[in-house]
């Protein structure tokens, strides 16, 4: 029989690159989707992929455990990736309780419904380098403090610990992917390389003058989504759970990231960049650089994908949804 998996999130980046992924390898996976007013706007990034009628969808919310319990119940999954979340770290200075009870509560909601309801699955959390925020150490690995740095940091920590917490306690196998930054078209207009590529396009097509952004001097270690979440999935075939850093080992700035985006298109990157000091954060991440050591020695995974080549991805997908109009970001 094909294996189920239930992935949360199932309509955002990640979510919708792990559904191709698993559904190329013959699972039956069923997408968790909180209601919407517009679903067809929602589900963009499954269609832009060609899976949308490929997913079987789930009604329910991170905060809502009755649902979560249901959800799993119906579906029996093999395994459960916890991708869902309020993920954009701006917007949790804005919404810091509903950043709580989403990313943080929301993680230990599924694990209790899987506790409850398929305690045998196999579960995956979706943890984040931002938790290392003010790095205690040049390049982070799995015994590495955390630091977290934003109300989206401290949420992601929560249910980190609560993932580690349910495997000790209740000897579930559920591991926690510490994912560095990664990106791919897929990526929301609101996040910077997303909104980067965007600008580079519109720029390039005479739609725009300029991008705006805030700090151009934080440095990232940036990889593609479509690699990370392979990554996801090995970590359930494993024997054993764990907790494993997912990065590429190479550290750029800000500003070296758009000076690749203009230079695919042949434009000079200073003529077009004005520095916002209104588009800072309130507390600073400077420095992220992943050492993703354990998870090529215990998975064999490795990333596949350049910065520039991701990048020339994303100026070349924005450049091809402006010409054809108007369309979901």
């Amino acid at each position: 029989m094909a294996k189920s998996a239930v992935i949360t999130g199932v309509t955002g980046q990640d979510g919708a690159y792990l559904a191709q992924l698993l559904l190329g390898k013959g699972y039956d996976v069923w997408g968790v989707v909180r209601r919407s007013s517009h679903f067809g706007v929602a589900d963009h990034r499954l269609r832009w992929l060609g899976i949308a009628g490929d997913v079987r969808f789930l009604d329910a919310n991170l905060t809502d455990l009755s649902s979560l319990v249901r959800c799993i119940e119906l579906a029996k999954p093999d395994e459960v990736y916890n991708l869902g979340a309020q993920s954009y770290v701006a917007s949790s200075w804005q919404q810091p309780l509903l950043t709580g009870h989403v990313t943080g509560l929301g993680a230990a909601n599924v694990l209790e419904a899987v506790r409850i309801a398929q305690p045998a699955a196999r579960f995956y959390q979706a943890s984040s380098s931002e938790m290392f925020g003010l790095i205690q150490e040049a390049q982070q690995n799995e015994r590495t403090p955390f630091y977290p740095r934003s109300p989206y940091g401290a949420a992601k920590l929560f249910a980190h610990w609560m993932t580690v917490n349910y495997r000790e306690s209740f000897s579930m196998h559920a591991s926690s992917g510490i994912l560095f930054n990664h990106e791919s078209p897929l990526r929301g207009i609101e996040f910077v390389t997303r909104k980067v590529s965007d600008a580079v396009a519109r720029i390039k097509l005479g739609l725009a003058d300029e991008l705006r952004l805030g700090n151009v001097d934080a440095r990232r270690d940036w990889g593609h989504a479509r690699d990370y979440v392979e990554a996801m999935w090995l970590m359930l075939q494993q024997e054993s759970a764990d907790d494993y850093v997912v990065a590429t080992g190479r550290t750029t700035s800000v500003r070296d990231m758009v000076r690749i985006a203009f230079g695919h298109v042949g434009l000079v990157a200073e003529d077009y960049l004005v520095v916002d000091p209104t588009l800072f954060r309130p507390a600073e991440v400077d420095i992220l650089l992943g050492d993703a050591s354990m998870a090529k020695s215990r998975l064999g995974w490795a990333p596949k994908t350049t910065l520039e080549e991701m990048i020339h991805e994303m100026v070349e997908a924005d450049l091809d949804r402006h010409r054809r109009g108007p369309v979901a970001t």
